[in-house]
């Protein structure tokens, strides 16, 4: 079984800190312990040193041999151990972009359903995340009018990007919905905006009610590029079906190659234990 492609070897390699046989700061014994007490594996078993007995081959052939479920579960609790260690010791991060990288090395080894039907993992672009970054800023000189609709082809294109079958704006009787995406097989509505000033709670309330008037499945995203007004957010309150997500997301996201499904993944498991709308991608993903 061939889990890992070398070019997502040598990233874990990386953030692993696994040249010379090592893994992160394990010992022989606390490798082992870790292995028992998160994952319930014995990472001593001998077919796992097959290519060698160091921590880094027996890793590498454990990565290689189990099933792909196993290798996610394995490398998020390798992050979890490493991010716990790196904040209790005020270590810097070492690897630029580290936490988009492993993000994108998870979706391609497991893939990425964003429907019934499999659909291939989002791969590393950068060239396209330029393109995008690039586009982004070409906007803002823009007459508002021309910039509303490239804003909306620009969502298109990065909800693209990371397979998240958008579709473009429709008209309904009476209504404008700016476009629509599937993220973890949940629907959503989109929002987008692109104004001068931040936007407030009217806005919120009219796209809310939109969103209401749908299946009672439908969710939606809100994008504000200006942001959105504290004000406007406390009176819009909480436990409503939307996300919100600003400029400042989306250039924190681009820059840091954080995959788009997992900045809003993540915004929707914050405003379920929340209940609030908006939370910052910066306070999402810590550097």
């Amino acid at each position: 079984m061939n889990n890992i492609r070398p070019i997502d070897m040598m990233i874990l390699d990386s953030l692993f800190e696994m040249g010379g046989g090592y893994v992160l700061n394990f010992s022989n014994k606390t490798f082992s312990e870790f292995f028992l007490g998160e994952l319930n594996i014995d990472i001593d078993d001998p077919k796992y040193a097959r290519d060698g007995t160091s921590k880094g081959r027996r890793l590498k052939c454990f990565l290689q041999t189990v099933d792909k479920q196993t290798v996610v579960r394995t490398l998020n609790a390798l992050w979890e151990y490493r991010e716990a260690m790196r904040a209790k010791f005020g270590n810097a991060e070492p690897v630029q972009n580290a936490h988009g990288q492993f993000l994108q090395v998870i979706d391609r080894i497991s893939g990425v359903a964003a429907s019934p039907k499999p659909t291939p993992a989002p791969a590393t672009n950068r060239p396209a995340l330029l393109q995008l970054s690039t586009d982004l800023m070409a906007m803002s000189s823009m007459a508002p009018q021309a910039r509303g609709y490239e804003f909306e082809k620009f969502l298109k294109g990065y909800f693209d990007l990371f397979h998240l079958q958008a579709r473009d704006a429709f008209r309904l009787r009476g209504e404008q919905i700016d476009g629509s995406f599937v993220l973890d097989q949940q629907t959503y509505l989109l929002e987008a905006k692109w104004q001068n000033a931040p936007t407030g709670a009217a806005d919120l309330h009219t796209f809310h009610g939109k969103v209401e008037q749908k299946a009672e499945w439908s969710r939606g995203l809100f994008v504000s590029y200006s942001g959105f007004t504290p004000e406007g957010l406390d009176a819009f309150g909480r436990r409503k079906r939307i996300i919100c997500m600003d400029g400042h997301d989306i250039y924190e996201a681009l820059s840091r190659e954080i995959p788009l499904n997992h900045v809003l993944s993540a915004k929707v498991r914050k405003a379920a234990e929340t209940g609030a709308a908006f939370h910052h991608v910066r306070d999402l993903f810590p550097v």
